[in-house]
């Protein structure tokens, strides 16, 4: 099947999922290469096997080359012991997960391939056309939209699971789209995330050369009170050739005073800290 044809198949078999970005009403049925809301509205699939559920053309400071550059770490296994910590706690049952923020799409698919023994139904976003675009290539059954957090165009109470991974949070619309009884799981920096990159990049009198997340965290935790928080660390060997790329995929590389890396700078980053937590909270 084309690409396309797969997309409009998932959607076909998953309506009850989706609702219109324009109205909020529920989306009724598939003509051609639309699908078609209550309210008449219509929205077309793109040949890349996705749909555009923006009110707008979006826009993000995240271009392809990153996303490439995201995807050759994360395929190298940057960040599958977080994937593999969140899978380990998830039921022994058939899942409905959403994904925000999703880029290019690797966690989504190594989270699938964790849970391979599991028919779950997985869908992924992210307002950057670049990143799903890439995403579309990945070989699994997950679906790829573009689509804002602050309008998800996803009906109520039709997930088990919204997970993200260094991305903003909508947390009402969070709680709109979770069902009862399911869980909002939120994967954040720490202080010594990817500290060699902070350091090689900036001098010790600038503002990134430090991260400090107890904002973000304090903020969970006045939403959630009941919230887990599940820290992650470990060492990423990186693998010969991928520092440019390593650089190249995180938002470390855009401020001010950044230093300019030459190649025997790039020759010193043989390994990088991965210190994330992993906030969880059950939905009522």
């Amino acid at each position: 099947m084309k690409k396309i044809e797969r997309a409009q198949q998932f959607v076909n078999d998953h309506m009850k999922l989706f609702r219109c970005p324009v109205c909020h009403a529920s989306l009724e049925k598939i003509v051609g290469t639309s699908v078609i809301c209550h309210n008449h509205h219509v929205i077309d699939f793109n040949k890349h096997g996705y749909l555009h559920l923006l009110n707008n053309n979006g826009g993000t400071e995240y271009d392809r080359q990153m996303f490439v550059d995201r995807r050759q770490l994360l395929s190298a296994g940057l960040f599958k012991p977080i994937i593999q910590k969140i899978a380990a706690d998830f039921p022994k049952k058939a899942l409905r997960i959403l994904d925000v923020g999703t880029g290019e799409g690797t966690p989504l698919m190594q989270l699938a391939e964790q849970r391979c023994q599991q028919e779950d139904t997985m869908v992924g976003f992210d307002i950057a056309k670049a990143g799903i675009q890439l995403a579309t290539q990945l070989p699994f059954g997950g679906f790829f939209c573009i689509a804002d957090l602050r309008n998800l165009p996803f009906a109520n109470d039709s997930f088990g699971i919204v997970m993200e991974l260094f991305s903003p949070s909508d947390y009402q619309e969070f709680e709109r789209v979770i069902a009862p009884n399911g869980e909002l799981i939120k994967i954040i920096p720490n202080a010594n995330y990817l500290i060699e990159l902070r350091h090689l990049l900036y001098g010790q009198d600038d503002r990134h050369y430090h991260y400090d997340n107890q904002r973000v965290l304090d903020l969970f935790r006045q939403h959630y009170p009941m919230a887990t928080v599940t820290p992650v660390k470990y060492r990423f060997a990186v693998p010969n050739g991928m520092q440019r790329a390593l650089i190249g995929m995180t938002p470390l590389h855009w401020g001010k005073g950044v230093a300019k890396l030459s190649e025997d700078d790039l020759q010193q980053i043989t390994a990088v800290t991965v210190d994330i937590s992993i906030l969880r909270a059950k939905i009522s």
